[in-house]
């Protein structure tokens, strides 16, 4: 496996920050979630930063790699247009699920999966789907989970370890990550440095979170703790990373206390020699290319349109991957099917599956729905004030969202929720109803549904 090129430390690029961001001294590299961004119409803060010579790296929320159906062509594409769009040396996403087709259901968020031998043939044969699809090397990031999945057969470090052996995908280490599920799960994140090929390391993650009734929540809207600075000196001790990234999503503090920041972190970075990554031998990972408050949102945002392809920059030398056969339809099933009902029963309300805590299962469906209404709340800003504020907004979205998973993305999540207030003659307010009412016709294109065909769609879907 080739080493990586050097990125430095960088910071998440997000609109609210942009000015910030720009002005920050010794930034070498930002990361950009890839669905908040058009190829064709790429911010102007983006392009001033690339003009300047900074690496702008494309992260991607919504491919669901760890799902048990094959990577969708048309993200896939999506994806491969913004690395090329923004010339980044690689584009990165989640080992994580975030959507099941039968049925139909939207998490709106990074779900863990469950570390099987059923799982991982599935996810390593959507990863290699994935990288013949991607015009530059693919890196895989290891998520923060509330829960854990009954039945594991592998470790967090077996897991990472035979992924990147048989499919040749580089990590994205996220130590605050490796945080969160020591407290959530009780893992050791010494034990997952130690087993995981460190050669196979793109870059490194670092955010904020907080800990509430013995849960950890991976805000990325709280100051970096010492604990995760920690975890970080622990990676450096083994492997000098190519490149350090701290993310905020939320709650952004001033320009001075993201400077401040990245200094600790750089510090930690640059604070003595570390020791060099483990040799690479043969079948290693380089034969390939290169009650708490859960209402805090996680990574995850819009998703932009996409536009024209621009011109690519180089792209990493590949090597041969060790061959393996097609992943068995019944296995994927399997997969699909405890996938299916674990969703289900976080964004539906249905039972939760055995085995699992139903605690923290109620923890992750409370934490969803805040999310969702938030992100809801970003598409469509104009709902909260048409509703009244935040308040009354949240209200009435989370009341909504109880009896209405999302099956088709945030845009038409808002369009749904505005069609059921109308439906239920909501808001009270005749003033605020009218709004709603015209906000609603200048995007839906149509008037909601009287409520007697809103009962009629009721009963033909129980019939059927």
């Amino acid at each position: 496996m080739k080493p990586m090129a050097h990125l430095g430390v960088g910071i998440g690029w997000r609109p609210e920050i942009a000015d910030a961001v720009e002005r920050l001294s010794g930034l070498d590299w930002v990361e950009v979630v890839a669905e908040n961004v058009c190829p064709g119409h790429l911010p102007e803060s983006l392009l001033r930063l690339r003009e300047r010579g900074t690496r702008v790296v494309p992260h991607g929320v919504s491919l669901g790699l760890g799902g048990a159906d094959r990577p969708d062509a048309a993200k896939l594409a999506a994806l491969g247009e913004r690395a090329v769009a923004l010339g980044a040396p690689l584009v990165t996403e989640h080992i994580a699920f975030v959507r099941t087709s039968s049925p139909v259901l939207e998490a709106g968020h990074l779900l863990p999966v469950p570390r099987t031998r059923d799982a991982l043939d599935v996810l390593c044969e959507n990863v290699r789907i994935a990288q013949d699809a991607l015009p530059v090397p693919l890196a895989l990031e290891n998520i923060a989970a509330l829960f854990a999945w009954p039945g594991e057969e592998l470790t967090e470090g077996q897991f990472l370890t035979e992924l990147v052996e048989r499919t040749g995908v580089r990590l994205l280490i996220d130590v605050a990550n490796l945080h969160t599920n020591r407290v959530n799960r009780g893992e050791d994140p010494a034990a997952v440095l130690d087993a995981v090929p460190l050669e196979a390391l793109a870059y490194v993650h670092v955010a904020g979170g907080i800990e509430r009734a013995g849960v950890w929540h991976d805000t990325h809207a709280h100051p970096v703790p010492p604990v995760v600075l920690d975890l970080l000196a622990e990676l450096r001790s083994r492997v000098e990373p190519a490149g350090v990234l701290l993310e905020r999503d939320d709650d952004f503090p001033s320009e001075a206390e993201l400077a401040g920041e990245l200094a600790a972190i750089r510090a930690v970075v640059t604070a003595g020699p570390a020791a060099p990554a483990a040799p690479i031998t043969a079948g290693s990972a380089d034969a390939a290319r290169t009650e708490p408050d859960p209402e805090q949102a996680a990574e995850s945002g819009p998703v932009a349109e996409s536009g024209p392809v621009a011109e690519s920059g180089p792209v990493a030398e590949s090597g041969p991957v060790a061959e393996s056969g097609p992943v068995a339809e019944s296995t994927r099933t399997r997969v699909a099917l405890g996938q299916a009902a674990l969703l289900s029963a976080l964004v539906a309300g249905t039972p939760v599956p055995e085995g699992f805590d139903r605690r923290r299962i109620r923890v992750q469906a409370r934490a969803l729905a805040a999310k969702r209404a938030d992100v809801v709340a970003k598409v469509a800003p104009e709902l909260p004030v048409i509703l009244g504020g935040p308040d009354p907004y949240r209200e009435a979205f989370l009341s909504y969202a109880k009896g209405r998973p999302m099956t088709s993305g945030y845009r038409r999540d808002a369009l749904d929720f505005a069609e059921d207030l109308l439906i239920r003659d909501l808001p009270a307010d005749p003033a605020a109803r009218r709004r709603l009412t015209t906000w609603w016709r200048d995007r839906a294109g149509a008037e909601p549904p009287r409520r007697i065909v809103r009962w009629v769609r009721t009963l033909s879907g129980r019939a059927a």
